[in-house]
């Protein structure tokens, strides 16, 4: 099937010689991957053209929701799909701007002026118009179209060039004064436009054309003409020769004259970043800025080089006077940063400034620079820098050149004195990686084994160096599948022998030791023992604990680690490192630090997390049983939690960090840690309905009780576990834990843990419909907390046996019992005691058919629970409230309860969803 896309102009596209209209989102996706022909487009890409900064809720099922219009429109065959994105099939010559673009390409690497005219001329006849024109997207419109335009104009001028060097002026100055009519302030078309007036003997014309220029810049920019124009002014006013040609007096007298040209080579199959690239591009021709500088910082390997080389070979034709480049080996295996003066030195070589010129102060030298750069439009791009200090001297002093610097330092100086704008590099989005190992072994072998690329992509933390190394080594072994190198990065997971290299600078672990060598001795130090921290990410206090420091000094080594992108600070007072400088670290600290100081670092930060967990528990529930608990070690100050919100925020927060912190304290022999931690989180953990992730947090901690025997631990383990098995609807082996956990409390005699223990298996028995069973065992708790002279216990219990009767009909004994519960909690002050009590009263209403009292019992559990963020519980009262509403007649407002609460069971994947789910399909 034969596509054809014009984007020079209005949008045009037929299908095997027949127009195609296609108009609004599908047109914006249509540009974008016309633009990428035969190369895969990532999802993100396509919602940025889309949507720019403010995509839909879910940006990529609109996306393909979108494609498909498109497909529709030109043909399903015509764009292929695989998990990395989106790919159009079609050729390059099948898209009028790919195929401008590469006339221009063999316009500029040609040797023959004919043939550059040629093909100057071939590329500018397909030029219709406005490029996209029609098409309603920000992201095109101040990224792709300006890219389009300047590499048009840039063309009409080496064509006009070209033509002045052959004395062919025929049809110059109505297309020059057209161009100068749409771009007013481009002087470079003003001077070709005074030269071919000079030329055709109208010269009277040309000074007034000068005259209409100098004032536009005036009143435009406040600024004159630069020293091109002024040039040819100059030569106008004194009558003598016609002007020549403006690109010969942009380049002086020599002919032969070279523009520097530094840039390295283009990165090869560069993916990704698309939304660093267009804002680097919107900061393209802003003639009325100051001197753009771009800082691009990040950790080693992170691929700064690798973008800031890629968007310079993009927009060089944006800057036609040439493009410098020096690499300042900031962070370099030689470990000596290069001199500013030896930069220097070889830029104004580049500049072609005759060695007996340059003066022999470095002063007057950056004087000299600076003069040569202003009025031109040069990029300079200052790699791999060491600190802001290394760079000033070889910043152009004026407008109109653009300036890219890279390094792992942060370049705060750069940008807090000259206004540099601040780029930071993350590793790499899953999808990025995905079309990196594509572009690099082919799509084919790539999706042929997803799980298994996915197993590549996370070993290298998506790290661009490292997918980049693996990828290297894999087209080495073109045999090889993707499960084979997913095996061999799984064996090296304790350390970084699978990237390493015999080329330094493409050897994670050397390009690590670049930055790491850097840092101050108290951040070395914190960096290495920060892995014993097993979580994603960490807060400043804990950081502190396991530095053994007070939270000031810690702060300092945190800034320099971050400055240095040894590690992240993705939000507010919270750092992390990727899992490829996490095992640099594990690394150097097995290297530099004793067993004991790692030990000891380990055991500080588990102190942290109990006594903070601890603190939140008790904010949780001031009610449960307390727990011994050894004073926290020297150097640890665990967070301080004032109230329930806040406990709430912080184990949100510090969740996966808290379950991956019992793990390894079991793991490490810590038993006092890892099952005072399981105590201080399932409380949590079941209200935020984490079962799964309770349960499994429990197995792993039952088995401790013999190393530590202070503590009657496999009861309560059992308990939770029971209970956690009620909530997962698993009530056989919930029955097994508990009765477990009653036969451990009762040799223990311990009868607060008896009596919660009968209570939970209340609890199973009223799941199970075994209500005059769950009675007895609700007394018994009774009779058990009376014993203990446990008040909060005592409530629990008379609301439980009064659900009981409820159950089995008997509603006015019931009321007695839950309004002697609520009396209670209300006097305690137990808030989520009192929920429970108002979703009991509100079932016991309705069936006394007392329906507003109901909704309003229920109404008061929901906004307790609401408030305390107990998501499960809320969902059922919800379920309870739609049936009050259904039992009083008002079947909407029933539907409406009911599908609340199925999408919070939804979320938290509850099987009584589907309960709801026949609910709402009974009384649609």
């Amino acid at each position: 099937m034969q596509l054809e896309v014009r984007l020079l102009g209005p949008l045009e596209v037929s299908v095997r010689g027949e127009p195609v209209r296609v108009t609004g989102r599908p047109s914006v996706l249509l540009v974008v991957l016309a633009m990428s022909a035969g190369h895969i487009v990532s999802p993100d890409r396509l919602a940025t053209a889309l949507w720019g900064l403010d995509p839909p809720d879910n940006p990529r099922a609109s996306v393909q929701t979108n494609i498909t219009r498109l497909r529709r429109l030109i043909g399903p065959d015509l764009i292929a799909t695989n998990s990395a994105g989106y790919l159009l099939r079609a050729g390059r010559g099948q898209i009028d701007a790919l195929h401008f673009l590469d006339l221009l390409d063999l316009a500029a690497s040609t040797s023959s002026p004919s043939a550059e005219h040629r093909a100057l001329v071939e590329a500018l006849a397909l030029w219709r118009g406005m490029p996209f024109e029609g098409v309603r997207s920000a992201w095109l419109a101040e990224s792709e179209a300006p890219r389009l335009v300047e590499r048009y104009l840039a063309a009409v001028e080496r064509r006009t060039d070209l033509a002045l060097a052959t004395g062919r002026y025929d049809g110059l100055v109505a297309q020059l004064r057209d161009l100068v009519t749409g771009y007013p302030l481009r002087e470079s078309l003003w001077a070709r436009l005074l030269s071919v007036l000079d030329l055709t003997g109208r010269r009277a014309e040309a000074l007034e054309h000068y005259e209409t220029i100098r004032r536009q810049l005036a009143d435009e920019l406040g600024a004159d003409p630069g020293p091109q124009l002024r040039s040819i002014y100059a030569k106008l006013l004194a009558g003598d020769e016609p002007v020549h040609s403006a690109a010969a007096d942009r380049q002086g007298a020599d002919p032969y004259r070279v523009v520097p040209r530094q840039l390295p080579v283009d990165v090869a199959g560069f993916v990704g970043r698309d939304k660093v690239l267009a804002t680097m591009d919107s900061r393209l021709g802003d003639a009325k800025s100051p001197l753009v500088i771009t800082a691009i910082a990040g950790a080693g390997g992170v691929g700064k080089t690798a973008l800031a080389v890629h968007w310079a070979h993009r927009v060089a034709e944006w800057f036609p006077d040439g493009q410098l480049y020096a690499n300042l080996r900031g962070f370099d295996p030689s470990g000596s940063p290069r001199a500013p003066e030896e930069v220097l030195r070889g830029f104004l070589d580049a500049l072609q400034v005759p060695p007996q010129q340059v003066p022999a102060g470095f002063e007057a030298q950056v004087g000299l620079y600076r003069s040569l750069l202003t009025g031109r439009r040069m990029l300079v791009l200052l790699d791999n820098a060491r600190d802001a200090e290394q760079v000033r001297s070889l910043l152009p002093g004026s407008a109109g050149s653009q300036v890219v610097v890279t390094s792992r330092d942060g370049l705060t100086g750069l940008i807090a004195a000259e206004g540099a704008r601040p780029v930071v590099l993350d590793v790499l989005s899953t999808d990025e990686a995905w079309q990196l190992l594509e572009r690099r072994l082919g799509p084919q072998r790539v999706t042929s084994d997803p799980q298994a690329t996915e197993g590549v992509i996370d070993r290298c933390a998506r790290l661009p160096l490292a997918l980049s190394v693996v990828a290297a080594r894999a087209a080495q072994r073109p045999e090889a599948p993707m499960s084979a190198l997913a095996t061999e990065l799984d064996g090296t997971k304790a350390d970084l022998d699978a990237f390493a290299h015999s080329d330094p600078m493409t050897d994670v672990r050397a390009v690590f030791s670049w930055s790491y060598r850097t840092l101050s001795a108290p951040a070395a130090r914190l960096f290495r023992l920060l892995s014993v921290h097993n979580g994603p990410d960490v807060s400043a206090l804990a950081a502190a604990a396991v530095a053994g420091l007070p939270l000031a000094r810690t702060r300092l080594q945190l800034m320099e680690l971050t400055a240095a992108h040894m590690i992240t600070e993705p939000v507010a007072d919270r750092y992390a490192f990727h899992d490829l400088l996490r095992t640099y670290s594990a690394e150097m600290a097995q290297q530099v630090d004793a067993d004991t100081e790692r030990r000891e670092a380990l055991h500080r930060i588990l102190d942290h997390y109990v006594h903070t967990a601890h603190s939140a528990a008790t904010a949780l529930d001031p009610y449960r049983a307390a727990i011994p608990l050894d004073p926290p070690r020297q150097g640890v100050t665990p967070e301080a939690i004032a109230d329930y919100r806040q406990a709430v925020r912080w184990f949100t927060t510090e969740r996966q960090i808290l379950v991956a912190a019992v793990h390894q304290a079991v793991s490490a022999g810590a038993y006092a840690h890892a099952w005072r931690m399981a105590w201080t989180t399932t409380g949590f953990l079941d209200m935020a309905g984490y079962w799964t992730e309770r349960a499994a947090l429990l197995h792993a901690t039952l088995d401790i009780a013999p190393h530590d025997p202070g503590w009657p631990w496999q009861a309560f383990a059992h308990r939770s576990l029971g209970h956690a098995y009620v909530r997962m609807g698993r009530f056989d082996d919930a029955h097994t834990h508990l009765q477990q956990a009653l036969d451990l409390f009762g040799r223990s005699g311990d009868r607060v843990g008896q009596a919660r223990t009968h209570l939970n298996i209340g609890i199973v028995l009223d799941r199970q419909g075994r209500h005059g069973e769950g009675i007895a065992h609700g007394q018994t708790a009774l009779e058990l907390y009376r014993e203990a002279d446990h008040l909060a216990g005592q409530a629990d219990a008379l609301n439980s046996v009064g659900w009981d009767h409820a159950q089995l009909g008997d509603f006015r004994q019931a009321l007695t019992f839950c309004q002697q519960s609520l009396d209670l909690h209300l006097k305690l002050d137990h808030r989520h005691g009192q929920a429970d009590v108002w979703d009991s009263l509100g079932y016991i209403h309705r069936h006394l058919e007392n329906h507003d009292l109901s909704i309003e019992s229920y109404r008061q559990a929901i906004r307790i629970f609401q408030d305390l963020g107990d998501r499960f519980d809320e969902a059922g009262t919800l379920v309870n409230l739609g049936d009050t509403h259904l039992a009083a007649g008002d079947r909407e407002s029933a539907q409406a309860v009911w599908q609340q609460a199925l999408a919070i069971f939804i979320e938290l994947r509850h099987p009584d969803a589907a309960n709801v789910q026949a609910k709402l399909k009974a009384h649609t």
